[in-house]
């Protein structure tokens, strides 16, 4: 039996023309209605999700980036996790390929609804497997163009959640897998323009060292460089159970990612200035 088709399409891809490209994996906020029926009611409002990334990432299109954005929920698949379901951080709580609870420990299902192993391998093939043969096939066209690509994986998280991490993140939080996923020009680069601004604290390989997009994408020596960037969503919104986007309070954090993501990615330079190319 062939299964359903779901009506929004698995990831939105944009193609660009720098050695760049920007992943979104949790921004999603698509349940299929089979899924719907199953999770709590109370969980309906998804307070997991990644919000308002894509609205954060916006300039990619001036900048040149390509992106690869996931459309349906973390709850259906978390995509940053491994298909086997290791740990990221042994010995520290965190939710595994196909979640069972929120990060604050709140059940998504009824006691015994919980997806079996056959559900779970059915989701990673319909869910978690397309969307990195797609992140694959993007990074690869822009290491055969250009003979290098980075790898940004853009998360964003409550600022406080007791049940991951003790007190307050700082606003950025940059994984670089404890230096294994990127080459270190490419960490001082991100650190020196972090360093230089007076109005976001940060932190290179805290709580968030990168998850398995992180990890299993970086590859100096393929030419693929991957760096995480986890920000604390109190950066760029006001933090509730149903957060709304302001664009007063975000406007100073897109202009730092605009400047960010240039530096990063080793953008040119025109001649006669010190601008990015691309960043204005």
């Amino acid at each position: 039996m062939t299964a359903p088709r779901d009506p929004e399409p698995l990831f939105e891809t944009t193609h660009g023309t720098l050695p760049l490209v920007i992943s979104m994996p949790h921004s999603g906020t698509y349940l299929p209605p089979e899924l719907a029926a199953r999770i709590d009611p109370a969980v309906h409002d998804l307070p997991d999700t990644d919000w308002f990334v894509p609205r954060l990432y916006a300039f990619h299109a001036a900048l040149g980036a390509s992106v690869l954005r996931a459309t349906h929920s973390r709850y259906v698949v978390d995509l940053n996790r491994p298909p086997d379901g290791a740990p990221l951080y042994p010995g520290k709580r965190e939710t595994g390929v196909c979640p069972i609870e929120t990060f604050d420990g709140d059940a998504l299902y009824a006691r015994g609804g919980e997806p079996t192993r056959a559900e779970i391998e059915q989701r990673l093939r319909r869910y978690w497997q397309p969307y990195h043969d797609k992140l694959r096939e993007l990074l690869d066209a822009q290491v055969a163009r250009h003979g290098r690509c980075l790898l940004w994986d853009a998360h964003s998280i409550h600022s406080t959640v007791p049940a991951l991490f003790e007190g307050r993140l700082p606003d950025l939080n940059v994984g670089t897998a404890d230096g294994r996923s990127c080459e270190p020009a490419t960490a001082r680069r991100i650190a020196d323009v972090l360093r230089t601004q007076p109005r976001f604290s940060f932190v290179v390989d805290g709580r968030f060292k990168g998850g398995f997009i992180t990890r299993h994408y970086g590859d100096t020596a393929a030419r693929v460089e991957a760096v995480q960037l986890e920000i604390a969503q109190s950066a760029y919104l006001s933090e509730a159970r149903a957060p709304r986007f302001d664009e007063t309070l975000a406007a100073p954090l897109i202009a730092l990612l605009r400047t960010l993501l240039g530096c990063a990615a080793g953008a040119p330079r025109r001649a006669g200035n010190n601008k990015i190319q691309g960043l204005g």
